[in-house]
């Protein structure tokens, strides 16, 4: 139980230590999104409100397992690769024939694999995570290209129901994936021995070790886990543009998910991290950028607030750090 404070006591207030720890967060969205809302009419409106969750639902998904990664100290710049390779994969498979399902059930498997080469290349072969990843995302950026011949690849009608079906006629089902898998990977980190043993690797590698923890098998199932993750952002992202496209994913995408994590205050370093926070992050990514458009200030400004976004992010973040 966690304790609260005296001055909360008197003033008969009982602040959820999640709203204390991400109230900076809570702050800038909020400035953000009245701001906006201020100057633009259609912000508020359903159909925008939508609009934004559909746009994040991906980044949501690639971000939980980011998170998962991050809390046991590494890290994956491949993700976005991963999903650019996966949407290839599943469009193509989808055209040469195959019935939907298994067309995706082998692009996950094909992304899990990814992600355990990853994870293989870190724990066995101690390859530092940054360049092991990086390497990975070069050169799954080159094969994203080679798979789809460097142009649009149409799926028709196909996983019509990922990209635009939706739950009691209101709810995208891409954004009931995105919540679920950010539910899954929530109670993960807080209910599960596993989650618990991501934590204390995170803390100190080499004392979770002499614990008896399973240093090896925990990082390469979160590995595995995350390209998996990144792979099924890949199929959502191909179902909702119709077609696999050769500027899909990539580099970019990477950037926006490290960005969202960071944001949400999961260390760089591991040990410390929630999913609430990662969500908030995506959130206030997804807000600026639709902010952005809807007033009409010119889109390359969005990767300029995006850096300046991750800069501050990663500043606060080992200012925290520190004072823990």
């Amino acid at each position: 139980m966690t304790a609260i404070s005296t001055p909360q006591r008197r003033a008969g207030l009982v602040v959820p230590p999640w709203f204390l720890r991400h109230a900076g967060v809570l702050a800038v969205l909020l400035l953000i999104g009245v701001f906006t809302a201020t100057s633009s009419d259609v912000f508020l409106t359903g159909a925008n409100l939508l609009n934004v969750s559909q746009q994040i639902a991906v980044v949501a998904v690639l971000a939980a397992g980011l998170t998962l990664l991050m809390t046991a100290g590494g890290i994956d710049f491949s993700l976005g690769a991963i999903a650019a390779v996966a949407h290839g994969v599943a469009a193509q498979l989808i055209v040469a024939g195959v019935p939907d399902g298994p067309a995706v059930l082998v692009t996950l498997a094909l992304g899990a694999a990814i992600g355990l080469v990853n994870g293989v290349m870190v724990t066995w072969f101690k390859v530092t995570p940054f360049v092991a990843t990086l390497a990975t995302s070069t050169a799954l950026g080159g094969a994203a290209l080679l798979i789809i011949g460097g142009q649009s690849v149409s799926i028709g009608d196909h996983l019509m129901m990922i990209g635009f079906g939706e739950v009691l006629g209101v709810i995208p089902v891409s954004v009931v994936i995105a919540a679920a898998v950010c539910v899954a990977a929530a109670l993960v980190m807080r209910w599960t021995a596993f989650g618990r043993n991501a934590f204390a690797i995170g803390g100190n590698e080499s004392a979770a070790r002499l614990s008896g923890i399973p240093v090896v098998r925990t990082k390469l199932l979160l590995y595995t886990l995350g390209g998996l993750l990144a792979a099924l952002g890949g199929v959502m992202l191909v179902a909702r543009l119709g077609a696999a496209s050769p500027g899909a994913g990539g580099l970019h995408l990477e950037l926006t998910v490290v960005a969202a994590v960071v944001i949400g205050g999961t260390a760089l370093h591991g040990g410390s991290g929630t999913m609430v926070g990662t969500v908030l992050g995506v959130l206030l990514l997804g807000v600026v950028a639709n902010s952005l458009n809807l007033l009409q200030i010119n889109p390359y400004y969005q990767d300029v607030a995006l850096g300046a976004v991750l800069a501050v992010a990663a500043i606060a973040n080992h200012l925290r750090g520190r004072r823990t």
